[in-house]
């Protein structure tokens, strides 16, 4: 569904780390319709197209933004100031489907982590959260987790924090008593965690991370390959049909 661009007020802004920039920003009207796994088209003067951000949390009449510094856009963005006005289009795509009686298990990856919040916050003590990064450096967001969620656990691939290994590890453990996974971050790791939830015979939706232009469906740059289920494979569009998918659905 798409909403017509609206102004927000940066009410706060916080660098996370070197890369990783943490923004609130105040609209009433669409905190109140934005779900989890939903994201925003932000405006970046000097810029044609809009930056695609995942909302990481919603409160109140804050939306929250967690994003990565990864070229001459998000680059702007990072340096506008609080009090600012913010032109987004929001909320977009379809999010995560919950049920808040579910044993669930969250994972996140690198930059996929922020939309895990939100997430997982629907849930409470029914949540289990895992998520990976780098290094220590890294890590992003533990204190939100962790009085949000009855479990965190995290991973770093050079062992420099916590569990030393890839988000799979302890989702083979954690995945015996889940009824849900819900996970969102690079391709590998999602593939990876799709035949781990096949194998042990739990759904779960994965939220990809695809490269967009427009956020609507009208430019057709952020196809995905999707199975029929009679063996052939047609194609969708990230921003528009997902970017939360069954993860049975996906040709990977």
């Amino acid at each position: 569904m798409r909403y017509d661009a609206q102004d927000c007020i940066l009410v706060s802004k916080a660098q996370l780390t070197s890369t990783v920039y943490d923004f609130r920003l105040k609209n009433q009207q669409l905190a109140d319709i934005t779900r989890p796994g939903q994201f925003v088209q932000v405006f970046v003067p000097g810029k044609t197209l809009r930056r695609p951000i995942s909302v990481c949390d919603v409160v109140d009449d804050t939306i929250r933004l967690v994003f990565e510094v990864r070229g001459e856009g998000t680059e702007i963005m990072a340096k506008m100031k609080e009090g600012e006005t913010v032109n987004i289009i929001a909320p977009l795509g379809n999010g995560f489907v919950l049920d808040k009686n579910k044993r669930t298990v969250f994972v996140g990856g690198g930059i996929g982590v922020p939309p895990m919040l939100y997430s997982a916050r629907q849930l409470g003590e029914n949540a289990v959260v895992i998520n990976g990064f780098r290094n220590k450096d890294a890590v992003i967001l533990s204190d939100d987790f962790k009085k949000s969620v009855s479990k965190l656990i995290i991973t770093t691939d050079d062992g420099s924090y916590e569990i030393h290994g890839f988000v799979t590890q302890p989702l083979a453990e954690e995945i015996k008593n889940a009824e849900l996974v819900c996970a969102c971050g690079p391709t590998p790791m999602l593939k990876n965690i799709a035949k781990i939830a096949k194998e042990n015979n739990v759904p779960c939706q994965v939220s990809l991370e695809q490269r967009m232009a427009c956020g609507v469906g009208a430019c057709l740059g952020c196809a995905v390959a999707v199975n029929r289920g009679d063996g052939t494979t047609f194609f969708q569009h990230v921003c528009k049909d997902g970017p939360v998918f069954h993860a049975e659905e996906v040709a990977w």
